[in-house]
């Protein structure tokens, strides 16, 4: 079979009697709990295959930001841990974990590791255990290291095992156990890896029309991707603090929460978009709110945006409002559309839920058209509010899921996914 991702791939690895180091994207944990273990599942074809072949396994994968930026203190407790990932993966798979248990070292987290992972290996080796988990990554000093600590780390790991498979297409951030391990053993990509990688063809050669749509908090951390979706799609919709922003900048008028940096940002997306007139879908109808603890009867009013006269001062933008997505100029564009592409929640959650149902509803309705969504709190908030649709959106071909929406939105904004660190760091090998 033809390699046409160009990477090296699981199948062709020889896991005999090998140790593993298997790093997957199980970030779905918060404060111990896992909401929904779509990730983790999504990861289960690796790791059969590995055992079926002869391989001993060491899992590992981040969880949440326990680092503090500013001091470099990392907090190790309860919140960030991977038991309940390993607890789930006993129960589903009957086999048993260890998790390594090492020092940390004044808030800087783990350091010296090779000798007490060296024991959890031996055990492995000897099938006093099924498998390995270790803690989560983001607990070792050199995991968002740069240089000299992120290749010390690298190297520990490496000692300890024979093969690398990264299986962690979310985890697309140039850090030690994603890129800088694969210096140091033979590596190849796994086969959710695999799989996410060639769905990103769908994006990047679409059956067109494409229409993206994207909302988020941030300006500042999506306003390269915006502007290569622009370049790309033959259509954008946003929403959430985006399109409020958005609204400010174009409209001139103000919005509470919108941050000046957002708003400079999104001055600069105004002035990029006129270069592609009639790309930008508008949602016409916004939801305006006096609170953002919740919606409250008398407490909020829906606005049409064109008759929002200049200088214009509204209380908070909690959502888009659902007669947005009944209105035909949209509507036509979501029927009409081939591939659409959503990395969106619309409203202020838990609270303001109307726009997010109204959007995946009238995406649902479009049979025809491949519809790929973007992991996190896109996934999470389609099980949440459409559960149905989103049951059988798993097994239905138009439909496909991506376990990292971030990751494909770095993809799109290098403008491949040999744009990402880890998997240029596969090329490599």
């Amino acid at each position: 079979m033809t390699n046409k991702l160009n990477i090296p791939l699981l199948q062709d690895a020889d896991l005999k009697d090998k140790i593993v180091l298997v790093r997957v994207d199980h970030n779905v944990v918060k404060k111990g709990i896992i909401h929904d273990p779509y990730r983790i599942d999504a990861t289960i074809g690796t790791l059969f295959h590995i055992v079926a072949k002869g391989g001993k396994l060491i899992l590992m994968t981040h969880v949440g930001r326990p680092k503090d930026k500013k001091t470099g203190e990392i907090k190790i407790d309860d919140n960030s841990s991977v038991k309940a990932i390993v607890k789930y993966l006993e129960n589903k798979l009957n086999i048993k974990f260890s998790i390594p248990e090492f020092n940390a070292n004044d808030n800087k987290g783990y350091f010296e590791i090779e000798s007490i992972l060296k024991n959890n290996v031996k055990e492995l080796k000897e099938g006093k255990t099924d498998a390995i988990y270790l803690p989560n990554t983001r607990w070792f000093a050199g995991e968002e290291a740069k240089g000299e600590e992120a290749d010390n780390f690298a190297k520990q790991l490496a000692s300890v095992a024979d093969i690398y498979i990264n299986d962690a297409f979310g985890s697309w951030q140039a850090h030690a156990s994603t890129v800088t391990i694969t210096k140091y053993l033979p590596s190849f990509a796994g086969f959710l890896m695999q799989k996410e990688l060639e769905n990103l063809d769908r994006i990047f050669k679409p059956n067109t029309p494409l229409l993206s749509v994207v909302a988020g908090s941030k300006f500042d951390t999506k306003i390269d991707s915006l502007n290569a979706l622009l370049k790309t799609s033959d259509y954008l919709v946003l929403g959430g603090v985006l399109y409020n922003a958005y609204l400010c900048a174009k409209y001139d008028i103000e919005i509470s929460g919108i941050a000046p940096e957002d708003l400079e940002y999104a001055k600069q997306f105004v002035e990029y978009s006129k270069q592609f007139p009639g790309k930008l879908i508008e949602l016409p109808y916004i939801v305006e709110s006096d609170v953002i603890e919740g919606s409250f009867e008398g407490k909020t009013r829906v606005h049409n945006i064109k008759d929002l006269k200049p200088k214009t001062k509204l209380n908070f933008v909690l959502d888009v409002a659902a007669q947005s997505f009944e209105a035909p100029e949209v509507k036509d564009v979501f029927m009409k559309s081939n591939t659409i592409f959503i990395n969106a929640v619309m409203g202020y959650t838990p609270y303001f839920n109307e726009g997010t149902i109204a959007l995946d509803k009238l995406i649902d309705n479009n049979k025809n058209a491949s519809k790929l969504y973007g992991g996190g709190d896109t996934l999470q908030e389609l099980k949440t509010l459409l559960p149905g649709v989103y049951m059988v959106a798993i097994d239905d071909p138009t439909y496909y899921m991506f376990t990292g929406g971030g990751a494909v939105l770095k993809a799109i904004q290098e403008g491949s996914y040999n744009g990402l660190e880890p998997v240029k760091a596969l090329m490599n090998k």
